[in-house]
């Protein structure tokens, strides 16, 4: 159902937004920077639950967000955000200049209340400092989507046929299967990010994913498994798979399918009796990619690791104080070297962050030292080092946070089937079901 909204907006908008962050934002007094995102998406969605048809949708996602830095005194940041329709494109220049100037109207005030608490709280208030950007490399390019089934060609009634098929295949696979529901989603986005330094960013992004969940039932127990399977990619890869040099899947039948089998078979399994000492424990790829995000991938966040977000997500271990940190400390064995890097395929994939800065990979433990977190270009001017691009934001709306791209654990060099037999008597873990975690992420348990 046409909805008034397409990606090709932001192509018509761009000399509009550049120029309202190049000549109008400038010409604001002690306005020292200003960005301006906008973001656009076209998307499909089929759910279905138990073989029946459960709910389809055609819709949006128009949005945008401003950040301004401004004050005389001290300086300071404003945002402003909100969501659009599509009665809001006639007047989206006047929309998009009075949130310029609400974010500059909120950076001012910012400004001059901090200089206020600076100077009334004399050694305390030292604490408080003016926000800077790291310099960065002014980029202008576009960066279009990759796939090969277009996600705004896909037919809506075509999507919900192949989705209740798969939750119908799902359900006559397994006798102990009791319940299933399958959900596809298929969608473009499009990014436009200009700043008052002449950044002139257009990225496109498609996105298609399967998500499968079902419970099984066995004689004194029942079970509940779901994952998701996606790339950033178009429809192809539901219906055929992935097969890349970094990246297998298999298409999204097999892989509900093969599901079912895992949670009739784990409904059927005696209860595991836990031993009475340490053994050891192989875990598998789907285990570690958990592993590597909740307990490496979160503590390195530098915002995290700065207090910026205690009250929101927590803290972190490996940064207490600007002078007490562990950095080029060992944190781990020399066996694991661990790393964030955009350029790599997935979901996590991108050119530049939401500020513009080109991505690009971080080692966060090299051979077993810490060495570095992602950042962003306001907490590398705070902690030194070089912004990586990790500034995201889940919507344009919204104030960005640094945030993973695709962050791993490095490939060793010993062979999978090696390891396995090298261990007498030991577990071997296989996907994963909670993670428990600390506040600050040094201790951790994850269920699989």
């Amino acid at each position: 159902m046409p909805h008034g909204i397409e990606t090709g907006l932001i192509e018509r908008i761009t000399p509009m937004v550049r120029d309202l962050c190049v000549e109008r934002a400038r010409a604001l007094p002690d306005l020292h920077y200003a960005d301006v995102r906008v973001e656009v998406a076209e998307g499909k969605y089929a759910g279905s639950e138990n073989g029946e048809s459960k709910s389809s949708g055609d819709d949006y996602g128009f949005a945008f967000g401003v950040r301004v830095i401004a004050g005389s005194r001290m300086r300071a940041p404003g945002y402003f955000g909100r969501g659009l329709g599509a009665a809001d494109v006639p007047q989206l220049a006047r929309i998009l200049e009075d949130g310029l100037l609400a974010a500059y109207r909120r950076a001012m005030a910012n400004a001059e209340m901090k200089a206020e608490v600076r100077g009334k709280f004399g050694a305390l208030g030292d604490a408080l400092g003016d926000t800077r950007l790291h310099p960065v490399q002014v980029r202008q390019e576009i960066v279009p989507a990759v796939f090969e089934v277009d996600p705004r060609t896909v037919a809506l009634g075509e999507m919900q046929s192949f989705t209740t098929d798969v939750s119908r295949r799902v359900a006559a696979s397994q006798r102990a299967v009791a319940y299933n529901y399958i959900s596809t989603l298929t969608q473009l986005s499009r990014e436009l990010f200009a700043s008052s330094e002449g950044a002139l960013i257009d990225q496109s992004f498609a996105l298609t994913q399967g998500m499968c969940y079902v419970v099984a039932t066995g004689s004194d127990n029942s079970q509940e498994l779901y994952d998701v399977t996606g790339h950033q990619r178009g429809w192809e890869i539901l219906t055929g798979g992935v097969s890349e040099p970094m990246i297998e899947l298999q298409p999204f039948p097999e892989f509900s399918l093969a599901m079912a089998a895992d949670a009739a078979e784990l409904s059927a399994a005696p209860a595991l009796v836990a031993p009475p000492g340490e053994v050891t424990v192989v875990t598998d790829p789907h285990y570690n990619t958990l592993l590597s995000h909740e307990i490496v991938g979160h503590p390195v966040e530098l915002d995290r690791g700065l207090k910026m977000e205690t009250a929101y997500a927590g803290r972190s271990w490996l940064l207490r104080s600007l002078d007490d940190t562990q950095l080029g400390k060992r944190i781990a064995s020399p066996l694991v070297t661990a790393f964030s890097d955009p350029a790599l395929p997935g979901y996590g994939h991108y050119a530049y962050d939401h500020e513009g800065t080109p991505a690009r990979r971080v080692v966060h433990i090299d051979r077993g030292v810490f060495t570095g977190f992602m950042n962003s270009r306001q907490t590398a001017a705070v902690f030194g080092g070089d912004p990586n691009g990790h500034w995201k934001a889940t919507d344009a709306s919204l104030v960005p946070l640094v945030r993973m791209s695709t962050t791993v654990f490095a490939g060793g060099q010993h062979d999978a089937d090696d390891l396995i037999r090298d261990v007498d008597r030991g577990y071997y873990l296989v996907g994963h079901r909670t993670p428990s975690i600390a506040e600050s992420r040094e201790n951790f348990r994850i269920s699989a």
